[in-house]
């Protein structure tokens, strides 16, 4: 296991500060519109990084976690033809410049409407942290630009694009990485039934168009998210993935609570016990990075900086334990 990150860098200090760390492999993005990168691009990129003794393990494909209508890539969910296909076959000779680049992965999101949640609360030490609160969200929420999207309505349009792209990843030898849906939701909220938003549906998913390059970009965070006992259930569910290496990469993140009813917080204060879950990582054989994806807000002068070189070094520690235990 790596210990990873894919935190936006606001500039070069920000490699040294990883690097310094312990941090060894990075999902950051060239500059600019995926659709635009060049060969040339990603090189460079990939040479940037490794200067500061880096390694670029993944990159962002232009789907990402926002809702559609800040999407780069719209049309491969709204099914709008014949931008969709442009879309795709645009994302197909991305992932080959990105194979010919050496980069061994990708990651990428099938999201319309977003990660919603509801107000922020109050955690440890009084940090600002995320939730979701069905109890406080509108369950009648009007549908958005995608309009209403019935369950195999959206398995279609997914089983369209994985068609299409999974060949390509193949043929390039990458890592197809897809984040599951943040948070569950009802079927039908805004309009949409989130159909990567149980382990069932991510269990039909990783089972469509089968390969080695199709897989889960697995945020532990959010699959908690789906459960009624994540404290509990969680095992089964990494063992299950783990076992059929689905796994592509992890977003080492916990909550406190359970599906409809969370906070996030820290890796070390939530309802999944982190240090058990490397532990079955390490004994699954999962290779790839360990990362945080989301932080509550601290205070200080550096409040995200400092929030995540807390989670660095507590997943550092982890993977360390995990070794000293063989």
């Amino acid at each position: 296991m790596q210990l990873g990150t894919q935190i936006a860098p606001r500039d070069d200090q920000d490699y040294r500060v990883w690097a310094q760390l312990g941090v060894t492999h990075v999902c950051v993005d060239p500059p600019g519109n995926p659709h635009d990168w060049t060969l040339d691009a990603i090189q460079r990129h990939r040479d940037h990084i490794s200067g500061f003794g880096l390694s670029l393990d993944m990159v962002q494909l232009p789907l990402s976690s926002r809702p559609i209508e800040k999407q780069q890539s719209p049309n491969i969910l709204l099914a709008k033809e014949p931008e969709r296909q442009r879309e795709i076959d645009s994302i197909c000779r991305l992932i080959e410049r990105v194979g010919e680049a050496g980069i061994p992965a990708v990651k990428y999101n099938l999201n319309i409407i977003g990660i919603p949640r509801t107000p922020p609360e109050l955690g440890r030490g009084g940090s600002r942290n995320a939730a979701w609160r069905w109890d406080r969200a509108d369950p009648d929420a009007a549908p958005g630009p995608a309009g209403v999207l019935d369950a195999e309505e959206n398995w279609d349009r997914i089983d369209h694009f994985l068609r299409h792209v999974v060949p390509a990843a193949a043929a390039a030898r990458v890592r197809l990485a897809c984040h599951p849906h943040d948070p569950y939701t009802p079927p039908g909220y805004k309009g949409v039934t989130r159909v990567l938003g149980t382990v069932e549906g991510m269990k039909r998913f990783v089972l469509m168009r089968e390969s080695p390059y199709h897989g889960l970009n697995f945020c532990q965070g959010s699959i908690g998210e789906m459960l009624d006992d994540p404290g509990r259930e969680i095992f089964d569910v990494i063992r299950w993935f783990g076992e059929r290496q689905k796994i592509f990469n992890v977003h080492f993140r916990n909550i406190r609570g359970r599906k409809l009813d969370f906070m996030e917080v820290f890796p070390d204060e939530g309802s999944m016990d982190m240090a058990r879950s490397v532990a079955l990582y390490a004994e699954l054989g999962y290779p790839y990075m360990l990362m945080p994806d989301h932080v509550p807000h601290i205070d200080g002068r550096d409040p995200e900086g400092v929030a995540f070189a807390f989670c660095y070094g507590y997943i550092r520690a982890l993977i360390d334990a995990c070794s000293i235990k063989k």
